[in-house]
């Protein structure tokens, strides 16, 4: 009778080896999951029209791939003017949604004053706020203050932000007192130690709300189409959208607009997410 030898038990660079497999492979599948959406609406923008993009199992690669999808968008749609637009916006709200939040978060952080904590407090409860629930009183302001149709008006609501507030004052804590009190003993300016000392020690955090303000502002779809009804100041968003009439949703078509729009999003990810590590603002104080 044949004896079954018993399997001896796995050792610890094993054990550690077979997690890490388990792990990626894991976190690849997820991944592949989540990619798979931008995969398909890549592969239907370089499709041609001989070419079905509803087959199933889906065709990832063209058999045919052209780039007279984006050519026919760009010349049939003013998308230079949208691309103008939606490049001006965001980065208007950005610059000034950094300014405005930084300059309430470091008083909030490094002053000491009455209410301050209850102050904060009203902030941060701001988040739980559906915009819905504020969007006709900002229409009905937005109105009256005559920015409708306008930059002004597309940027207005989004000039400061609870959670760009509540993201650089927990920044703004973490910097060591030591450079404060060095800065005042030099005699350094409340403004002048805002700008000098305590903006350039919080920088990942500047840089990490400046690219979730710019991805808001660039991809917001609802504020412009209630503001703006001239074409000339339509955004990216409302240029795609409108994709859908002009070409009786032709999918290649619309599939090529929404890569031009998401195109400047994944390069300014790109170019700053080096800058989204912490930094050692400790290190710049010696025992």
């Amino acid at each position: 009778m044949s004896t079954i030898k018993a399997q001896p038990p796995l050792n610890q660079n094993q054990r550690t080896l077979a997690r890490y497999v388990l792990m990626y492979g894991l976190l690849g599948a997820i991944a592949i999951v989540m990619l798979f959406p931008l995969l398909w609406l890549l592969s239907t923008a370089f499709k041609s029209s001989s070419e079905n993009i509803f087959q199933f199992p889906p065709q990832l690669l063209p058999s045919q791939p052209t780039v007279e999808n984006f050519v026919r968008v760009w010349q049939t749609n003013p998308f230079g003017r949208y691309l103008f637009n939606s490049t001006l916006v965001a980065m208007l709200t950005v610059t000034l949604n950094l300014l405005f939040c930084a300059l309430a978060a470091y008083p909030l952080a490094r002053l000491d004053f009455r209410g301050r904590d209850w102050i904060f407090t009203a902030i941060v409860a701001t988040i739980m706020i559906p915009f819905q629930i504020v969007m006709i009183p900002l229409y009905i302001l937005t109105v009256q203050l005559g920015m409708r149709n306008s930059y002004l008006g597309i940027i207005f609501p989004a000039l400061a932000s609870a959670f760009g507030i509540f993201l650089l004052r927990q920044a703004f804590q973490g910097v060591p007192k030591e450079m404060e009190e060095a800065a005042r003993i030099d005699g350094c300016s409340e403004l002048g130690l805002w700008w000098f000392v305590m903006l350039p020690a919080i920088r990942p955090a500047l840089v990490t709300l400046a690219i979730f303000v710019f991805i808001g502002s660039w991809s917001d779809f609802l504020w412009p189409l209630i503001v703006i009804d001239r074409p000339e100041f339509y955004t990216l968003p409302l240029g795609v959208a409108t994709l859908a009439g002009t070409f009786s949703l032709d999918w290649r078509l619309i599939a090529a607009g929404s890569v031009i729009s998401i195109a400047p999003v994944i390069l300014v990810f790109l170019l700053l997410q080096r800058y989204i590590v912490p930094t050692e603002t400790a290190s710049g104080v010696k025992g």
